[in-house]
């Protein structure tokens, strides 16, 4: 069954509804004759660490149509039609890493990761919301465009097995906060302008579980 999608103006007006492909087909084409991208859809982007603070990062895949060989967040995905952006987060962490999560309110989220198995479950928090996020895009053919989303960040923590399946993807690869900053220094052209920012937003998230006794 195609994914239905919400299209929405850059002001966030709710335009129509439309299948994932005709969206991505529509775009293109108005990239290819404006030069521009009026039109946008709901995302999430997730970073997920273990308890010790090690950032799981996603590999993508060298054949995949856009960014392809190189470093990315670890989840990243559209918001279905009829889906909040918790939902999806769930969703996408099942599909594409194996596991079960929740997200939790910020103002619980420390007692949360403090009492729960997370070798068993991961725990979510949102972080920020921006509007208009622009995501930069570099096709197989070297060509670069930005494409905006109405996107929802997350922070998450999960110690258990990830079983990753995204056929698109070459795996996922573990970092060290001063080894990401390290490497995003000195080979930044590994990296998405996805990971980029949200290293360079939301760093002081990115800290090892202190449990309290």
């Amino acid at each position: 069954m195609a994914e239905l999608l919400e299209i929405y103006d850059l002001d966030g007006k709710l335009l129509r509804v439309a299948e994932r492909e005709t969206f991505y087909s529509d775009i293109k084409e108005e990239f290819a004759t404006t030069g521009k991208i009026t039109e946008q859809v709901k995302s999430i982007r997730l970073l997920l660490l273990n308890s010790k603070g090690r950032i799981f990062l996603q590999k993508r895949s060298k054949f995949k149509g856009e960014n392809p060989g190189l470093y990315d967040k670890t989840i990243g995905g559209h918001v279905p039609k009829g889906y909040s952006w918790e939902i999806s987060v769930i969703k996408e962490s099942s599909e594409e890493l194996g596991f079960p999560a929740t997200v939790v309110a910020d103002e619980e989220f420390d007692e949360a990761v403090n009492s729960t198995d997370l070798t068993i479950i991961g725990l979510f928090k949102k972080v920020d919301y921006i509007s208009n996020f622009k995501s930069t895009r570099t096709t197989l053919e070297g060509n670069e465009f930005l494409q905006p989303f109405m996107t929802t960040f997350y922070i998450g923590y999960y110690d258990g097995s990830i079983k990753f399946v995204d056929g698109e993807s070459s795996g996922i690869e573990v970092f060290s906060l001063e080894e990401l900053q390290d490497e995003l220094k000195q080979n930044p052209e590994k990296f998405t302008e996805d990971i980029k920012l949200m290293m360079e937003r939301y760093e002081k998230f990115l800290i090892p579980i202190t449990r309290q006794k």
